[in-house]
């Protein structure tokens, strides 16, 4: 008598609840726009009793099709400080210009003490960028591009000068409109 065993099958074998743990079929659509945290700040403020901790969160949001922009959120917690940098993010949305998949052309925008140097690069290069200047890039759906942080290393300020050089980008049509009129 042949006994027939029924194998468990773990997560990688296709067992286990599939993905985010959904058990009755039910899938969860995705959001319209894709959150970062760039960075989280701590600070404390001394008080009678000891140290009191509050959080800032710089969040930056995009959809990946040419919308992102940054929010500053602060609370006494990390996850409500996340939650309203991201809010703030979403309501100060910029529009980005590209051709294809890069930049039209090279800019510099400079914010406070950061300065921020982006050029377009060739199909396949990728974002060639580190720290806020990258997750703004990605978040804003540029695939091919070279980029620099120059002087500060604030986050803040270099988030800010990335989209201030992507404000300054635009098509050889805008440019040509620009110059006639």
């Amino acid at each position: 008598m042949a006994e027939e065993r029924t194998e468990r099958r773990g997560r990688r074998d296709g067992g286990g609840r599939g993905r985010k743990g959904r058990r009755d079929g039910e899938v969860r659509e995705k959001p319209e726009f894709e959150e970062r945290v760039v960075h989280i700040s701590r600070n404390s403020k001394v008080v009678k009793g000891g140290r009191r901790f509050s959080f800032g969160a710089l969040v930056v949001v995009g959809n990946r099709k040419g919308r992102v922009g940054y929010g500053l959120g602060k609370a006494a917690e990390v996850a409500e400080a996340i939650r309203k940098a991201g809010e703030v993010a979403k309501r100060n949305l910029n529009n980005v210009t590209m051709r294809g998949t890069t930049l039209p052309h090279a800019a510099t925008g400079k914010y406070s003490g950061a300065q921020v140097l982006i050029r377009p690069a060739s199909e396949g290069t990728g974002i060639i960028a580190g720290g806020p200047c990258r997750a703004v890039l990605e978040l804003a759906g540029v695939r091919d591009v070279l980029a620099k942080s120059l002087g500060s290393n604030n986050h803040l300020n270099v988030t800010k000068a990335t989209l201030k050089a992507l404000g300054q980008l635009r098509t050889k049509e805008e440019a040509l409109a620009i110059r006639k009129g």
